[in-house]
């Protein structure tokens, strides 16, 4: 699962393919629609496509001619789950740091 995590994560760390996630969250959209915003080649552009359907963030879908991109709600709630449980576990440190600083402090 870690491993899973991190390619996904590593995805979603360059900003093409964070913005073809951020579009598909509003609805499948055609490879072509996706790649209108981004200065670059088709070709450059589905290698970005290719990155996220491996990492399982996206899937696609081919009609005729034209391909459909959606997302993939799973794989994006096993990231909110994966960065919410860091929270928790960040927020119960830095609890006990502030109780810990605020005990030093009334010395």
């Amino acid at each position: 699962m870690e491993k899973l995590l991190h390619i996904r994560f590593q995805a979603l760390g360059d900003p093409t393919r964070l913005a073809v996630v951020e579009r598909l969250l509003q609805g499948p959209a055609s490879v072509s629609d996706l790649a209108k915003p981004h200065a670059m080649a088709l070709p450059a552009f589905t290698k970005h496509l290719g990155v996220l359907e491996r990492a399982g963030l996206i899937h696609s879908k081919k009609t005729g001619r034209v391909r459909t991109c959606f997302i993939n709600p799973p794989a994006l709630r096993s990231l909110d789950r994966w960065i919410t449980d860091r929270r928790a576990a960040w927020d119960g440190r830095l609890d006990r740091l502030a109780a810990l600083t605020a005990g030093d402090q009334e010395t």
